[in-house]
């Protein structure tokens, strides 16, 4: 019995996970300052422009759409910069998690874009660590729990 998820329900998981990320760096870019509030809403403005491409992909597609929440539960409470450059490392740890599962149920240019989405993610979660002083600054395999 294969277990794998097909192409719509990978890209479905993942544009679940782009949905969270974008509401995660609304509390994390109000407590950062400078530099890294502005990565935090480029981080975001990326998340939405993933978003919106999932959305009419799969819309296109004629699959299923996952709806989007409210809002979500954060691990932990946001209350500074520290605690707000921990959970952008872990909002791009996981984003990358769901885009690594997509690359075994896509191919061709499908696949390609998981890829640059994963890869996206894996570099953004680099430089939150680099910015929390955080090492290793990079993982052996992005996405892997």
């Amino acid at each position: 019995m294969n277990n794998a998820p097909t192409v719509e329900e990978a890209l479905g998981a993942a544009l679940t996970a782009e949905y969270a990320a974008i509401f995660a760096y609304g509390p994390i870019g109000v407590r950062l300052a400078d530099a890294a509030r502005t990565a935090a809403r480029e981080a975001e403005a990326a998340h939405r422009v993933r978003r919106d491409e999932l959305v009419l992909r799969l819309s296109a597609a004629g699959g299923a759409i996952p709806a989007d929440r409210a809002g979500y539960a954060l691990p932990y409470p946001v209350t500074d910069a520290q605690s707000a450059l921990r959970l952008a490392v872990e909002v791009e740890e996981r984003t990358a998690g769901y885009w690594r599962a997509a690359l075994t149920a896509t191919t061709g240019a499908e696949r390609a874009r998981a890829l640059a989405a994963l890869t996206d993610c894996a570099v953004r979660a680099t430089r939150w660590r680099r910015a929390a002083g955080r090492t290793p600054l990079t993982v052996p395999f992005p996405g892997r729990s």
